[in-house]
């Protein structure tokens, strides 16, 4: 089964990104991912089994609690990615780091330099062969206002299912 491991972004800014990402596919037929508005954790992996995935990310947010961040405005990866910037806060980005040491004990799950504790901590607006489009996109989403507070509060772990992401289980941070 194939997994990802994500932080879904809550209120106020997941529901623009939700918004935005609908919006810049109408306009420009441009698609992004299948997740609700999120920042990575972990990219697809494959697993048979995430019981042992299940008991750390239990005892994590057991013994940690939710911090703040910021989305500032847009950037994006070469001509590839569109995305809302996160400023991701120094506690929420130590709590991150910690997790990835945990998950990184898991002998299934391997971090890449994209994914691990070095990332660009991102929320995706466009993905999917935008290149020959990139240019409209990206000055269309830099006519907009975006600043928004967030709260790194949750784990989510969603599995693909009939070409499709699908809620495995959520974890909350205290």
């Amino acid at each position: 089964m194939r997994y990802v491991i994500v932080s879904v972004v809550k209120g106020k800014a997941g529901e623009f990104n939700n918004n935005l990402r609908k919006d810049v596919y109408e306009k420009f037929g441009a698609k992004s991912s299948k997740l609700p508005a999120h920042f990575t954790i972990k990219s697809p992996f494959e697993a048979e089994n995430i019981n042992e995935l299940d008991i750390i990310l239990n005892k994590f947010c057991i013994n940690n609690k939710a911090y703040s961040y910021k989305i500032l405005g847009f950037d994006h990866f070469d001509d590839r990615v569109v995305y809302m910037k996160v400023n991701m806060s120094k506690k929420g980005k130590m709590v991150h780091d910690n997790l990835i040491d945990e998950i990184s004990t898991l002998n299934f799950v391997n971090f890449l330099q994209h994914d691990g504790k070095n990332k660009i901590f991102h929320v995706t607006i466009a993905s999917k062969k935008i290149q020959p489009i990139f240019n409209e996109i990206y000055t269309y989403v830099n006519s907009i206002n975006c600043k928004f507070d967030c709260l790194l509060d949750n784990i989510s772990v969603f599995k693909w299912v009939n070409n499709t992401w699908v809620l495995h289980k959520e974890y909350l941070l205290k």
